[in-house]
């Protein structure tokens, strides 16, 4: 939950809810920003996320606005600076959008197969986007790429950035902005697996090693030769604020860099000492063996070093002339085990905190200290020297000579307010100012050449016809570079007439990229050309579903061509883009379906084994649109996966199996879970209750359940007082839909888990007379509420099979056919004379409505009502669907 406080926290307002943690951001003055407009990621309803904008103030649905169209991955809301920042993963890839200045979102093009797999902004300042990409065959490195103002079209910086995981997963890039020199970065670059620090001093343009130092702490010479041999620094920049990095430079103070590293062929972990360089990174001296925290006081007019040890200390170094001499000092009186150091904030602070304790016992002891007493006086005009920014030896940087002033080494004055550069002068324009354009690549004899992917014609794409765009001459100007004149004319893209060509390349999709929409709802289409003219051409749609659309500029398909399809299907799309000069012409197949609400599995509750069963999946509602079926059978691993909502199959095992099916439509799945009974032989018995019952009948599957529960519950007692033994195994009752209220009893030939306790097919015959013998004797009953006594009654008795009486020879059909007549004779003559034989009457009467309502279970959908899915249920669990019983021979 984000909630926001406008009265210095005293009361709060909840602006949003499912706000995705540290993607939240307030709006910056400046740029035409509104000041009290929020920015977050939120999660929707049914798991997406959305950028959101809204007031902070008011962040009602009605107010809220929604930047980008469609959804974005979560955790990807970057707001920095003039930049807006989004993923979308489509299709398996990645696709990173960008909006400057608040502006209409922009699909951010870097090389074409670059296929990055993660991005991050690594900088943002002065209108440009410094980004490191890992690409599809990078593991432990990252590409640095380098944008235009707008942050869309990006070139290749500097290749095979080292990186490595943070304390919290996060991914650390070895790449370090140095402040108050813009454009000025340090990078760990891995080259055949050895780890090299670069330096530039134009944003990537150019890159070189670093020079190492002269001579060691003892004034011996160092042999180090480039590129052999080099000064390799760790840039890793501390998030405690109490203790410093690996690196450290002020924009208040320029030129100086603090940094931990080594002296080789490679960075290495081992053999750790510490750096300065006083003049940006042009030449380095070594200050310490071991690594030390430094901290900038007065501008970087005051260095102090204190070791990092994890025994206690009471020393710590000073140094006023930017690290080239150190003298040492006592800040305590007995050793403290040091936990960090901060400087308090202000550019002119001589005052630091030491946090730390005298023992792991103790509590902590800050200890102040304040440098102030060591200086008399602050700077005057003549303490100060001119320094020249350069980069070994050439004053040009970024388009200009920068000039800075430093207090002179032997001054031991306090300086006060930075200043900032005393002159900056912008100087001609030279190749070096100039990087390759989008597109192109610098070969090595330094021109900038079209990569094989890329075809310069495409800048005129999206032109049209009369109007002008600028023609890359394959550079563009370092961007914040402030060159003038010289080459820059030659350089410069040329404004270029558009020129007319026929359609080429048409294609159109959705705004969201997917094939499916939603039936009732917008869907909205985009028209996109490789070349030609939309605004000057003729387009013409057909939506598939009877309903073709016009167009005769582009204006009226700026925001996409939105439509609502009525029904659910398949439509083909198609359209036609077309001018004086030619055509093209492009399909899409969507997909239209509406949302799936409930599946219910249509099953028998008990089928014979190695008989055909038919299972059927019913949807609601009816038409969803394109399914996928996905079928499992017990505790087989691998499903079936149809088409089709039905299908026909056997189990050759007894007992009690479970069929599952799961039903797919869009991002939509639902699946329901039955239980069928498969024995060789069973019982199957019609049971009516007493009228009164159907007063109390809502017809809904949770009654049915429950009384279910109740009969079979009855029926259980009754044959246990007569010593039947009958476990609830071997009974499953279905209270079955509509009314007069009626049941289905199946008798079962349970058996357990140790092979006994299986009944035999005289058993069920005695179990089914005695119990058709307790509900003729009103002995089975039940009480529905106090005051209102339910009787059960049988209605009739069927038989299923004993034995498989599958035709094995030619003769059985004979045999077959004339046990259909005979039995067809018994009928009719115990019809004729049912009133002269009472015990017979009963049983040939319920056989003879019985044998009208049976039908196969491929067909008996047509011939039950329609039950719901989710009453069907286990012998342990009572079932709610009519059983029907094949009837053999």
């Amino acid at each position: 939950q984000l909630f926001s406080s406008v009265e210095f926290g005293r009361r709060w307002l909840l602006l949003h809810e499912g706000v995705a943690p540290n993607r939240f951001y307030w709006s910056m003055m400046g740029s035409g920003r509104e000041p009290d407009l929020v920015h977050l990621e939120a999660k929707t309803v049914d798991g997406h996320a959305q950028y959101i904008t809204c007031k902070m103030q008011n962040c009602s649905e009605a107010t809220r606005s929604k930047p980008f169209p469609g959804y974005i991955d979560h955790n990807s809301l970057i707001v920095q600076d003039d930049y807006v920042f989004v993923q979308l993963t489509s299709g398996g890839r990645p696709h990173y959008y960008v909006s400057y200045r608040r502006n209409a979102f922009a699909q951010m093009k870097l090389p074409k197969y670059s296929l990055p797999k993660d991005m991050h902004v690594i900088s943002t300042d002065e209108n440009q986007v410094f980004a490191a990409v890992q690409e599809w065959n990078q593991n432990d490195t990252y590409n640095l790429y380098i944008s235009d103002t707008r942050g869309v079209y990006f070139t290749l910086a500097l290749e095979n950035v080292k990186s490595s995981q943070g304390l919290e997963g996060n991914v650390m890039i070895d790449l370090y902005e140095v402040a108050g020199i813009k454009g000025m970065f340090l990078a760990n670059k891995k080259i055949d697996n050895q780890v090299k620090t670069f330096i530039t001093y134009n944003k990537g343009r150019d890159w070189s090693l670093l020079q190492a130092p002269d001579t060691d702490l003892r004034g011996n010479p160092v042999h180090c030769l480039l590129p052999y041999c080099s000064l390799h620094l760790h840039l890793k920049v501390s998030e405690n604020p109490y203790t410093s990095g690996n690196i450290a430079s002020r924009d208040t103070a320029p030129s100086i860099i603090v940094a931990s590293g080594n002296i080789g062929a490679e960075l290495s972990d081992n053999d750790i000492s510490m750096f300065v360089s006083s003049d940006a990174g042009n030449t380095w001296r070594k200050i310490f063996e071991e690594e030390h925290s430094v901290l900038y006081l007065d501008q970087g007019g005051v260095l102090v070093a204190m070791k990092h040890t994890s025994l206690p200390i009471r020393h710590l170094w000073l140094s006023f002339d930017e690290g080239r001499s150190w003298s040492k000092y006592s800040f305590t009186s007995l050793p403290l085990f040091v936990d960090g150091v901060l400087g308090e904030p202000g550019e002119e602070t001589l005052i630091m905190t030491v946090f730390g304790h005298f023992s792991h016992r103790s509590e902590w002891q800050l200890v102040k200290v304040d440098y102030k007493s060591i200086f008399d006086r602050r700077c005057v005009e003549e303490d100060y020297r001119p320094w020249q920014l350069h980069s070994q030896g050439e004053a040009c940087i970024m388009g200009a000579k920068r000039i800075y002033r430093k207090r002179k080494s032997e001054k031991k004055c306090m300086q006060g307010k930075y200043a900032g550069a005393m002159t900056s002068e912008p100087c001609v324009c030279t190749e070096a100012d100039f990087d390759c354009d989008y597109g192109y690549e610098r070969h090595s004899n330094g021109q900038c050449l079209p990569a094989f992917w890329y075809n310069p014609s495409s800048l005129s794409k999206d032109c049209s016809l009369g109007q002008s765009y600028l023609n890359s001459t394959g550079y563009r100007k370092v961007v914040s570079n402030n060159c003038t004149d010289g080459v820059r004319e030659r350089y410069t893209a040329k404004p270029q007439q558009c020129p007319g060509k026929a359609p080429q390349g048409l294609r159109i999709i959705t705004s969201d990229g997917k094939l499916t929409a939603e039936q009732g709802h917008n869907v909205t289409f985009l028209v996109q050309l490789e070349e030609g003219d939309l605004q000057r051409s003729l387009i013409q749609v057909d939506f598939g579903d009877g309903i073709a659309v016009s167009y005769a500029n582009l204006s009226s398909t700026e925001d996409g061509i939105k439509h609502i399809y009525q029904n659910v299907g398949i439509f083909r799309v198609t359209v036609l883009v077309e001018n004086s000069l030619g055509s093209d012409n492009a399909v899409l197949y969507l997909h239209v379906t509406c949302p799936l609400e409930h599946v219910h599995l249509s099953l028998p509750f008990v089928t014979t084994k190695n008989k055909e069963v038919n299972a059927t999946a019913v949807l609601w509602p009816s038409q969803v649109g394109t399914l996928t079926y996905v079928w499992w059978f017990g505790n087989n691993t691998e499903p079936l996966i149809t088409l089709e909502g039905s299908i026909t199959f056997t189990f050759s095992v007894e007992g009690m199996n479970t069929i599952t099916v799961q039903v797919s439509a869009g991002n939509t799945i639902l699946q329901d879970t039955k239980t069928i009974a498969v024995y060789e032989q069973f019982q199957s018995l019609r049971l009516s209750f007493s009228p009164n019952l159907d007063d109390y009948n809502p017809d809904i599957p949770e009654w049915r359940r429950d009384i279910s529960r109740v009969v079979k519950r009855a029926l259980v007692e009754v044959s246990n007082v007569h010593n039947l033994r009958i476990s609830s195994k071997h009974i499953l009752v279905a209270v079955l839909p509509g009314l007069p209220t009626s049941a289905e009893l199946f008798i079962l030939p349970y058996q357990d888990a140790t092979g006994e306790n299986k009944r035999t097919a005289a058993d069920l015959e005695q179990i089914s007379e005695t119990l058709i013998q307790k509900l003729n004797q009103n002995l089975v009953h039940f009480e529905l509420k106090p005051g209102v006594r339910i009787l059960v009654h049988a209605a009739h008795l069927t038989a299923a099979p004993l034995v498989d009486l599958t035709p094995s020879h030619s003769g059985s059909a004979m045999l077959m056919l004339l046990s259909v007549v005979f039995v067809g004779l018994a009928v009719f003559v115990i019809y004729k004379f049912k009133r002269k034989i009472p015990g017979l009457n009963i049983y040939a009467q319920m056989q003879n409505e019985k044998d009208q309502e049976m039908v196969s279970p491929v067909s008996q959908r047509e011939s039950i009502p329609n039950v719901p899915q989710s009453e069907l249920m286990s012998p342990e669990q009572l079932v709610d669907e009519k059983v029907e019983v094949q009837p053999i021979g």
